[in-house]
């Protein structure tokens, strides 16, 4: 997580440290083996050359595995020979199509030695879903080609998984999911040119590299998070178990002088002061929520002496002390959008809410910068500001209750809300325009005189929700044949069309969430993990201070050298944040001390049989049976005569499934 891990090696564990990835918070002595050895193998240049500019080698040599940019080549390469048809989730995971398409590109794709196939296939699932949306011909295979690699995704971390238990196994998993990868890495020159020329940071070597998690989480890759491989990668991150140095798109505060691979955190190695763990996504979160706590707070103070009528002395002394937590705060926020971009952000539970708070306070920020200029007395601002307090305590819910479906839900369905929204008043100020044309042209006198397009707009919004009928009594003062017709058919579109077509939009996207509720939880989960783990200095430092780190040490950062720089940041922020990492030191070594010692004192008892009720079906599969038990069985059931569902068919295609549904049904003797 970007800092020093010196002396935070890994240690031996026992064997059931080996089954729970906490374990490595309870780890004794050993070798330091807290890094990967597969990620220290070099990947193939290109063929016959030593830059950029020949073709890639199409195979690797002993020892070596192949650059991710041919690997992306060829898995794309292979699901596109694989899948020239549209096939559901369904059928690719039916017993046919997963004996003769899925397992053999997985034993096809599958190295052990290959930490980057996972990267590369979900890679090509972006791709796939970028051509879906701009070729409409193939818009159904390019989907059941992205379906396609994220099941072999899937398929090939499972497989990673299995092969790699322990604590060995879960430091691979998180190297293939959470280090970054290049997928320019050997590419000719020609490649590398056309890439976006946005200002890069140095980040001594790890620029423009995205990670496996990154890009599931960009392509809603639900099905991959939710496996139970990636989801031992994101609880072990989420607890501070697993930590690196992340990657970021920009650093408003950046501080690159050190990059630690990823490895596992041990707190009794570990500095009392360890700043690091305050990007712990679980203490982080813990923190935030602090935070916005103290936000919550002054805003109910600067808003409540304001409607009180209280003096107005006590009232700018709050909204003084409000104006400079909530700067920091929305800095905070804005970083936060910036480090991984808005698409990564978007899929935040509370991200709309975040949002509309800062175009909030931006507005309210304007007014008062207005009024302290020219109306030093006018509190027309607050107005403003009190309009946020739904989207706070709105938000304060959904920070309380991240795993909860409702919100979830919520979350989904205010996208396809705001977007018919939109819809619905572009086709709103047409009919505002028509009927005020109307009235300028040939309306009443009466009319004329009084009526403006706000008017208009009030008297259709009325009758849209069915408040009152002025605007339909008033229809043919606009025009006697015209005006009813256009107010009439508005009628019918907004009450019965467009609340017709909302509810049916809102039920689908509901129910598509209900019916993949531990899904969803969990991708949640993964996105709150992958926000969580910060690289920006900027997080470390708490709002408001923030704002004067951000105005006094970037300046500096470019007068100082960055080993200088990095010294200096580490002790400002040791120094701001000193009760806090005095506290989660303290808590994290009692944490291990405490779970070391009731294994050591209460191991023997938890398996004692008199403490289970159900202790008799445990003693029957504790063992295998006796072997005249095993020959009874044989007798009569010769598993050797079985039919399995992987050799219940021979199909010549894929395409098979459909010509006989009756054959991924069920099995044939």
């Amino acid at each position: 997580m970007g800092g020093d891990f010196a002396d935070t090696s890994s240690r031996a564990s026992s064997d059931d440290d080996d089954d729970d990835p906490e374990a490595a918070l309870n780890l004794g002595d050993g070798d330091n083996d807290n890094v990967a050895p597969l990620l220290r193998l070099r990947r193939l240049p290109p063929a016959g050359s030593s830059g950029h500019d020949a073709g890639p080698s199409p195979l690797p040599g002993e020892g070596a595995v192949m650059s991710v940019y041919v690997m992306m080549h060829r898995i794309r390469r292979l699901v596109m020979a694989a899948i020239d048809d549209t096939y559901t989730l369904d059928e690719l995971r039916a017993p046919q199509m997963d004996h003769q398409v899925v397992r053999p590109l997985v034993e096809r794709l599958y190295n052990p030695r290959d930490p980057a196939v996972v990267y590369c296939l979900v890679a090509n699932r972006v791709q796939f879903l970028r051509l879906r949306s701009h070729e409409s011909v193939q818009q159904g295979v390019n989907e059941s080609r992205a379906m396609l690699c994220e099941l072999l995704a899937t398929r090939v971390l499972r497989r990673f998984h299995e092969d790699h238990p322990g604590r060995s196994g879960l430091l691979l998993l998180a190297n293939i999911l959470v280090s970054g990868f290049d997928p320019c890495d050997t590419a000719p020159e020609v490649v590398r040119a056309r890439r976006p020329p946005w200002a890069v940071q140095d980040r001594g070597g790890h620029e423009r590299k995205l990670t496996a998690l990154e890009l599931a989480i960009i392509s809603e890759s639900k099905m991959l998070i939710k496996s139970p491989a990636c989801q031992v990668v994101v609880d072990a991150v989420y607890k501070g178990v697993v930590v690196y140095t992340p990657l970021s798109f920009v650093d408003f505060l950046p501080d690159h002088y050190k990059h630690h691979p990823v490895s596992l955190y041990e707190p009794r190695h570990a500095p009392i002061l360890n700043h690091h763990r305050l990007i712990v996504p679980q203490l982080r979160n813990a923190i935030g929520l602090l935070h916005f706590a103290i936000l919550l707070i002054l805003y109910m103070l600067t808003v409540a002496h304001y409607g009180f009528g209280a003096d107005m002395a006590g009232l700018r002394a709050y909204e003084t002390i409000f104006n400079i937590f909530a700067a920091g705060w929305v800095l905070e926020q804005f970083a936060d959008i910036v480090e991984h971009g808005w698409e990564v952000h978007a899929q935040n539970l509370w991200s709309f809410l975040d949002v509309t708070f800062v175009v909030i306070y931006a507005s309210y920020g304007l007014v008062r910068i207005v009024e302290l200029l020219f109306m030093d007395d006018a509190y027309y601002a607050l107005p403003v500001l009190c309009t946020a307090a739904p989207v706070l305590l709105t938000r304060i819910a959904f920070t309380l209750m991240p795993n909860n479906i409702v919100f979830i839900a919520l979350h989904a369905m205010m996208r396809d809300f705001t977007r018919l929204t939109f819809i619905a008043i572009w086709c709103f100020a047409g009919f505002v325009m028509g009927l005020l044309f109307l009235a300028r042209t040939s309306g009443e006198d009466s009319l004329n005189a009084g009526v403006t397009w706000a008017t208009i707009s009030k008297w259709l919004l009325w009758i849209w929700f069915g408040l009152d009928g002025t605007g339909i009594e008033r229809a043919a003062d606009f025009h006697l044949l015209m005006g009813p017709m256009l107010i009439i058919t508005f009628a019918f579109l907004g009450n019965t069309l467009f609340l017709t077509i909302l509810v049916a939009i809102l039920t689908n996207t509901f129910s598509k969430i209900i019916a993949n509720e531990a899904a969803e939880v969990q991708f949640r989960r993964a996105v709150l993990t992958f926000q969580g783990v910060k690289s920006d200095a900027i997080f470390s430092y708490p709002p408001p201070f923030n704002m004067a780190a951000l105005l006094i040490l970037l300046p500096l950062k470019f007068v100082v050298g960055p080993l200088a720089f990095h010294e200096i940041n580490v002790a400002v922020i040791r120094t701001i944040n000193a009760p806090i990492l005095l506290l989660i030191g303290l808590w994290e070594r009692r944490n291990v001390w405490a779970r070391r010692s009731k294994s050591s004192r209460f191991t023997p008892w938890r398996y004692f049989p008199g403490l289970s009720p159900h202790a008799d079906i445990q003693a029957v599969f504790s063992s295998e049976p006796p072997p005249d038990v095993i020959d009874i069985l044989e007798k009569t059931d010769a598993l050797d005569d079985m039919v399995t569902a992987d050799h219940a068919f021979t199909m010549q295609s894929p395409k098979d499934l459909r010509a006989d549904p009756a054959l991924a049904s069920g099995l044939v003797s």
